[in-house]
């Protein structure tokens, strides 16, 4: 069978480099085209264009991309309607991903239209559950509480499981091994700086993470700094390390990151996915994040929620802190550094709620990806 798979942003590129695997196991004979990231092509995508035309966030941002994306949304639809493929699959970036599903229903192929990762309507625009199964036949969710917003309204919706599972079910890679690879002492702590996958969050929170690597030099030599990134954003990101000649060591790919993961004492993060992946893997940390003017406006007058971290939203309090805006800055981070340093309160409460997040979200016997591969092809050989 052919799969259009499309991902909009680097999360859904993991997520979309695992369905395939997944697909795979269960169609050995699957065949792959659409939109994706450096991850989904290491599976054997072509991608019709590069997803870092796509990285952009907050209203600032999107209104003078416009032209370029609605033109990338028509490229997308007339491949579509000339491959013909069985199954159409979109992952995350409802936005981006709506605009084609809406043209694809128009034209009346008779594809099965497929979206993975629901959109946050306990968080806002609570209409879009009403009108999604206009445009789409079938809803995959990470968590659990999810799919009672969309089923009232007559749209197929399956709660398959969170990705960062997958990432707990890894090899551990031996901590020694991973130093050595990184020349990193035996006795230093390794701190992980995450300022995001987007361009405009790293010109952001980037200048402020270094501020904290430069402060913790004078207090701290016990420390070896490192800084996963993603191809999109890679080369701000070097560029900008190596003009602060500051000792950080910038990793790519995602076995490095799996690893740097796995053997961190403490994070710095952009809010995201990502930092639910530090919770399950027991990483304390905190939560920093910038958006322009405009965009916390709209923020503070449409978003219906307490937290923006998902680990704070999943358990119903504050467990990350949550610097945004103004409290985002070298002193306040360092700070909370301090304390995590200093295996304090903070410390033990992160530690002790991680262990419930891991119990809500579960750990099964068949992967997350697995689950959604299963309940794609079910759903495919019923509507033949």
């Amino acid at each position: 069978m052919k799969y259009y798979l499309i991902a909009g942003e680097p999360s859904g590129d993991a997520l979309g480099a695992r369905l395939m695997q997944a697909i795979r196991r269960q169609d050995q004979d699957a065949f792959f085209m659409g939109i994706g990231g450096e991850t989904m092509q290491t599976q054997g995508l072509s991608s019709l264009f590069d997803i870092s035309e796509l990285a952009v966030m907050g209203l600032a941002e999107v209104i003078p991309s416009i032209p370029r994306i609605l033109h990338r949304i028509n490229q997308t639809v007339a491949e579509i309607e000339r491959l013909r493929p069985d199954v159409v699959i979109t992952i995350d970036s409802w936005s981006f991903c709506a605009r084609i599903h809406k043209k694809l229903r128009k034209l009346n192929l008779n594809i099965p239209q497929v979206h993975y990762v629901a959109p946050q309507v306990w968080a806002w625009k609570k209409k879009r559950a009403r009108t999604m199964h206009k445009y789409i036949d079938l809803l995959l969710t990470l968590f659990p509480y999810e799919p009672k917003y969309f089923t009232p309204y007559n749209l197929e919706t399956v709660f398959v499981g969170h990705p960062v599972i997958e990432n707990v079910a890894t090899r551990k890679i031996s901590a020694q091994d991973f130093r050595s690879k990184y020349e990193i002492p035996a006795n230093n702590k390794i701190m992980l700086l995450l300022p995001g996958s987007r361009h405009n969050e790293v010109e952001r929170l980037l200048p402020d993470f270094l501020q904290v690597v430069q402060k913790m030099q004078s207090n701290h030599f016990n420390f070896s700094y490192l800084l996963p990134t993603v191809r999109t954003v890679a080369t701000r990101v070097k560029k900008a390390v190596t003009e602060s000649g500051l000792p950080i060591t910038v990793i790519e790919g995602e076995d490095a990151r799996r690893a740097a993961f796995q053997n961190a004492d403490v994070a710095i993060a952009a809010s995201g996915t990502v930092a639910l992946e530090l919770a399950i893997l027991n990483v304390p940390h905190i939560i920093a994040y910038k958006v322009p003017k405009l965009t916390e406006w709209a923020a503070k007058h449409f978003l219906h929620i307490q937290f923006v971290n998902l680990t704070n939203i999943l358990l119903g309090y504050e467990v990350v802190p949550e610097l945004l805006q103004e409290s985002c800055n070298p002193d306040n981070i360092l700070q909370y550094i301090e304390q995590f340093l200093s295996k304090n309160s903070l410390y033990t409460r992160q530690i002790e709620n991680f262990a419930k997040l891991r119990r809500l979200l579960g750990l099964n016997e068949q992967t997350p990806s697995d689950n959604a591969a299963a309940v794609i092809l079910e759903f495919i050989k019923h509507r033949k």
